[in-house]
């Protein structure tokens, strides 16, 4: 019988196993395959690297399950063997520890940093699976690893408590800050966890011993219970067609006995380490004498940061706290506010864009909101000529930001562009597929969903990054979110804004309306909602501008009696009707809301300036007659 492995590990320091996926790449497998489904289709594989690491010295090993949940195998076409894959895995592991050493079942993040669209009931389904699977083999504990979210390790350990006392462990993969994805501290995410019943918290992934090490420093102190270290062998390098790590045997066993006065208690190896990787830890640790464990007060109160806290109440953030003039949420607060739209030229001559942004300057807008791309055409860059908007013509700029152009990295850069610009007003949108645009050959990169780049951007704001890094100071975005009342069923549209909302968004701009009746109606659909609705309304420009708009552009619905009465039109007399129509449903919008929101077609913005100065026009009457009344 092997020792109790909690108590064990509170004596003395264990020797973990080192990679397996890398090792298999190494060993001269391809990458893109399921190094899983190795555990039916060549079981001896991977008995022959367990069995070489508990030679070089390990004392524990994980299964060979990382990935072995349906959302990841799916992607293989192997979602009906999960159970399979996973009792197979303990097998492999069981048979190469022998009678002394411990089989961990290794439970890797599905989500992986990334925001990917996996719901919180598909997780907690996905990991009941993985891990009732891997208890039906009695494994000796669970290794949660390469987890980027506190929320998400949550969901884990929740599962596997509801299912088995055994050992937990906890390992998160983060950079040299020591914060989650989400956020949390580390030192707040181990006090949660703690009392969520995780035995070993620690570290793997992501950094080489250096990086793991500093966070382990700024813990300052021993802890109250046993880390776990398993660190990559270094940043990989691509050379000559293949990956290589760099960091050495040698190196890992330099850092394995620094890790053990830090108060490590399990250390192995990540990303890029070998047998002989883990032959050097154990050679280092030969005869070392743990400390024991302090009973004391290194871990917090469970209780998430001030910034979390705000996030997750979301009390209301005061816009406007910048100098200067009040948000247009404040503005539209108070009286009718108008944003028009001016999309970026397709080419490099921006002299009818920048008269026509005077123009609309001097016909009183509140803000001018430029497009990302919109439709997938390649236009101008809108931060650009934001910049040169609110610099040269002295007009708040409104930006919009697609899902669709920028990764994480990019889309987080951009923002911090924006707020060093001080363009503080942005529109966050999905945008169209890149395949539709003029440049099909394109990759729609998709990174956040709209519901995540808004939460992603508001949280900015609370002064931490995208990676739960905190910044020097805060950002000041306020972030509209788009609306599309053109459906069949309204009130499932109106309860996917309820989740923009429940994103952090702060205004509503919704697509051209061209009716009426559809304009009383999403007033009366959103009247419970408390944040501001820019209704949106876009001057026809020709009857074939109409037929377009109806038939070939996805958000955009005209009714019968608008089409009839733009047939045929173009040039002038079609300007002329479409803002004939365009006052029509303002007359109507200016009853019930005060956002406008009007949409220039093809850089027609004498349109637009007519529409402002009407909007201006009919909100004075408007006053009159309600201070009469």
């Amino acid at each position: 019988m092997r020792p109790d492995l909690r108590e064990k590990i509170k004596r003395e320091v264990l020797i973990g196993d080192g990679a397996l996926g890398t090792y298999l790449y190494q060993l001269g497998f391809p990458v893109g395959i399921s190094y899983e489904e190795f555990n039916l289709l060549r079981p001896e594989v991977i008995g022959d690297v367990h069995r070489r690491y508990i030679e070089a010295g390990a004392q524990l090993l994980e299964t060979n399950t990382f990935s072995a949940n349906y959302y990841k195998l799916a992607k293989f076409g192997l979602e009906s063997k999960v159970e399979e894959i996973n009792k197979a895995a303990v097998r492999i592991a069981r048979s190469a520890a022998g009678a002394d050493a411990y089989v961990a079942g290794a439970v890797g993040s599905i989500r992986g940093g990334r925001r990917v669209n996996v719901s919180v009931q598909e997780l907690n389904r996905n990991y009941e699976q993985q891990i009732t699977a891997l208890l039906t083999e009695d494994v000796d504990a669970l290794l949660f690893e390469t987890f980027y979210d506190l929320a998400e390790m949550r969901i884990a350990i929740g599962k596997a408590r509801q299912h088995t006392s055994i050992p937990v462990i906890c390992q998160f993969a983060v950079d040299q800050l020591g914060r989650t994805l989400d956020g949390y501290s580390i030192k707040e995410a181990f006090g949660i966890l703690r009392e969520e019943g995780a035995d070993v918290l620690g570290f793997n992934c992501h950094s080489g011993p250096k990086g793991i090490m500093s966070v382990m420093e700024s813990l300052e102190g021993p802890l109250d219970v046993p880390l776990s270290v398993f660190p990559n062998a270094g940043l990989a390098d691509y050379i000559d067609g293949e990956y290589v790590y760099g960091a050495t045997p040698e190196y890992f066993g330099e850092c394995a006995v620094s890790f053990a006065d830090l108060g490590a208690r399990l250390i192995g190896g990540c990303c890029g380490t070998t047998p002989e990787h883990i032959s050097a830890i154990a050679g280092a640790l030969s005869g070392y004498a743990a400390q024991p464990l302090q009973e004391g007060a290194v871990l917090p109160p469970v209780r998430p940061s001030v910034a979390i806290e705000e996030r997750e109440e979301r009390d209301g953030e005061s816009f406007g706290e910048q100098a200067g003039e009040p948000s247009i949420v404040e503005l539209v607060k108070e009286r009718h506010t108008v944003i028009v739209e001016l999309d970026p030229p397709r080419d490099l001559d921006i002299r009818r864009f920048m008269d026509g942004a005077a123009a609309l300057k001097e016909a009183g807008v509140d803000a001018l909101t430029l497009a990302d791309n919109s439709l997938a055409v390649t236009r101008m860059s809108n931060m650009a000529l934001g910049h040169l908007v609110q610099s040269e013509v002295g007009l708040r700029p409104l930006i919009h930001i697609a899902c669709r152009d920028r990764n994480l990295i990019g889309t987080q850069s951009h923002m911090m562009g924006f707020d060093a610009l001080g363009i503080d007003h942005v529109l966050a949108v999905t945008g169209d597929p890149a395949r539709f645009g003029d440049l099909p050959g394109s990759s729609s990169v998709y990174d956040l969903t709209s519901f995540e780049i808004i939460r992603m951007i508001k949280q900015l704001n609370e002064g931490i990054a995208f990676s739960g890094k905190p910044l020097k100071q805060k950002a000041k975005f306020v972030v509209g979110a788009a609306f599309n009342p053109n459906v069949k069923h309204l009130h499932k549209a109106v309860e996917r804004l309820e989740k923009k909302i429940a994103s952090g968004a702060d205004y509503i701009m919704t697509q051209p309306v061209y009716d009426p009746e559809l304009i009383v109606a999403v007033k009366e659909a959103t009247a419970h909602l408390d944040i501001p609705i820019f209704i949106g309304i876009m001057p026809l420009a020709s009857g074939r501008n109409a037929e377009y708009l109806h038939n070939e552009v996805p958000g955009i619905q005209l009714s019968d009696s608008v089409r009839k009465r733009m047939e045929g039109l173009q040039g002038e007399e079609g300007r002329r009707v479409g803002v004939e129509i365009a006052k029509e449903l303002l007359d109507t919008a200016l009853e019930h809301f005060n956002g406008i929101y009007l949409i220039t077609p093809f850089m027609f913005y004498e349109m637009s300036v007519t529409l402002s100065n009407y909007v201006w026009e009919k909100s004075a009457h408007r006053s009159q007659y309600l201070s009469r009344s």
